[in-house]
Order: C-alpha cells, then structure tokens, then sequence
C-alpha cells in the first residue's frame, strides 16, 4: 500500500477501500426514503474516502480502516443533512398520521380504514391520500419514538444510520420486541400485509407490488405509508 518513498499509493488504497465505501452506503441506505439514490451516497462516500487518505497519520496508532470508516460515514451523513432527506414537515405529518391511527384504535377497536383517519385529521380521502404521498419516505427504522430525544437536539441520523451498535437488527434482536413487530404486522389489514411482505422479504420494489397488485405504484406508495403509521403507533411502547 506504500511506494517506494513511503508514501501512501492512493490508487491501491482507493481500489482496496472501494467496498467498505458501498458497504457503509449501502448499511445507510437501508434507513432512508427511496428518494435517496445509494449511488450519490457512494459517490460522497469516495470522497470521504479520499479525505481521509489525505489527512491519515499511522503514528496516531489507529488503523486506516477504523478512520476511513469514520470520515466515510461522516461525508455521507453531512450530504444527508444538507439535502434534509426529511423535512420537519413530513415528520411532523408522519407524526399527526399515527397519532389519529392511536386514537382511533382505541375509539373503535379495530385498525381504522383510510376514510375514518382522514376524518380524523379533518381532511378529505384524497387530501389524506396525497399527503401519504408525500410522506412516503418515512422507513419502520425510524423509531425515535422508541429511544427518546427530539429532532432538534438529537438527529435520527447521529443515532441510528450514522452509529452501528443503534443498526435496526441489532436492536430488533430483542426478543420482545421482535414478537411484538410480528403481532403488529399480523395485525394490518389484509392487503397492507401483502405489501409488508412483497416489499420486506421479498424485497420487491413498488413498481413490481404494483404489477401484482394491479394498482398504480403511488397507491403502493400510499399504503405503505399507511402501514408503516400503524406499525409505529402500535410499536411505540416497546
């Protein structure tokens, strides 16, 4: 990895990193909306890579690895925060969305259909449709509710895509929770399960649940929305 100078060989060390850098965007983008493209974050990530290339002192006793890893992560979580990914708004809505699902099921009884949590939120069916829609990038990952903090002060990004040991399966590990996911999931209605399943396990994207479905993709959209909402509003006291 060294010329004959002892220098650093930037393009060995470039081809030798290149897989930590799709690695670590790829462990990312598994906690973000689909409107974010794994190839931009790979792309800042070389440069993270490059960066740390540049600044890497061996006498500091760390190895490169742990410290390209950390500049790596860092690129990409400034790019993140910089597009805001997902505004306050749409957490906001996100927010509003599973609210009026908690009210409901408790009021009724049952899982509340679109109409009734439209009411809800005193909004019309197409309105409340439209703004899962816009929501749609809200991933079950996205469990602030469950470790406590605010937006403001504590970044869903700092604690969750930008720290391993806060990484989704780690934290699903739990065994309590784990049941409980599987109940909450049990417990969608009918055709949110499909959706669930073809997008989760299957790992099928929207356009094909669409094909299969026979709905358009932004419907699909549109209920996943929804059944990440009633996901979140069922998982939040575990």
């Amino acid at each position: 990895m060294y010329t004959t100078k002892g220098q650093l060989n930037r393009e060995d060390m470039l081809r030798q990193y290149v897989p930590l850098v799709r690695r670590l965007a790829h462990y990312m983008i598994a906690k973000l909306p689909p409107s974010v493209e794994v190839d931009d974050l790979i792309q800042v990530g070389m440069i993270g890579l490059a960066d740390a290339m540049s600044r890497f002192e061996s006498s500091k006793g760390v190895q490169f690895e742990t410290f390209a890893t950390q500049r790596i992560r860092g690129a990409m979580l400034d790019e993140l925060r910089e597009t805001d990914w997902m505004s306050r708004g749409s957490r906001k809505s996100q927010k509003d969305i599973e609210h009026a699902v908690t009210r409901l099921e408790h009021r009724l009884g049952r899982s509340p259909i679109e109409s009734e949590i439209a009411s809800e939120l005193k909004m019309t069916l197409p309105d409340y449709q439209s703004l899962l829609g816009k929501v749609r990038g809200t991933q079950l990952v996205y469990i602030e509710d469950m470790t406590g903090g605010s937006d403001d002060e504590n970044h869903f990004l700092d604690r969750h895509a930008g720290d391993p040991e806060a990484d989704p399966e780690h934290m699903l590990g739990d065994h309590r929770m784990r049941q409980a996911l599987i109940v909450a999931i049990k417990g969608l209605p009918e055709r949110e399960q499909f959706i669930m399943s073809m997008y989760y396990e299957q790992d099928m994207n929207l356009k094909e649940i669409a094909a299969v479905l026979s709905v358009t993709e932004s419907r699909v959209c549109q209920l996943h929305s929804q059944s990440i909402a009633r996901l979140r509003a069922k998982m939040r006291t575990h």
